[in-house]
């Protein structure tokens, strides 16, 4: 699967709309788990060790290695990326189009001390969660590893395609308004 990902567009406008175009109709601890799964066995398949996060900004919904071999600052990266990612609503691979990976312009166009942009990044893997009739990000998906940052953004997007994918068609006995 990884290595038929296509490289992401690095047109800041087709990234946000591709951004907007996962918006769902409410996220919940069943999605982060699904997804998360996703995450998981599309990287131990590719043999990736890499830790997966996804979370609310109060609540984390899903957090696993992948395979071990995860370095302990694994961990500091998860939350740069969540950080970037709820702060500004849009993925870390935008943001680091949007400064061309230069962490000093990125820092400097927000006015950031040296203690502040520490607990940022402008590196592919973080993901927004939007949810439908709510203002802004809802949410994180974080994957850290040594995977390039296109690549990073990549299997987020492809999972979140195949989570699609799974739900389309699928209606839950308890929406529907009957439990079988």
């Amino acid at each position: 699967m990884l290595d038929t990902l296509p490289p992401p567009s690095r047109h800041l406008p087709d990234l946000a709309h591709e951004e907007k175009s996962f918006t769902f109709a409410h996220f919940t601890c069943e999605h982060a788990w699904v997804i998360g799964n996703i995450l998981r066995n599309a990287l131990r398949t590719a043999c990736i060790p890499a830790i997966i996060h996804i979370s609310l900004p109060s609540q984390t919904l899903f957090h696993s290695p992948s395979l071990p071999g995860t370095m302990p600052d694994a961990e500091t990266w998860v939350q740069r990326k969540r950080n970037t990612v709820l702060r500004w609503g849009h993925s870390t691979y935008y943001m680091s189009c949007q400064f061309e990976g230069d962490y000093k312009r990125f820092a400097e166009y927000h006015a950031m001390s040296g203690d502040e942009w520490s607990k940022y990044t402008v590196e592919g893997g973080g993901y927004p969660v939007f949810v439908k009739g709510v203002e802004g990000v809802v949410g994180a998906i974080v994957i850290v590893g040594d995977i390039e940052a296109e690549k990073g953004h990549g299997i987020v997007v492809r999972a979140i395609e195949e989570y699609r994918d799974l739900r389309e068609g699928f209606r839950s006995p308890m929406r529907a308004g009957t439990v079988k």
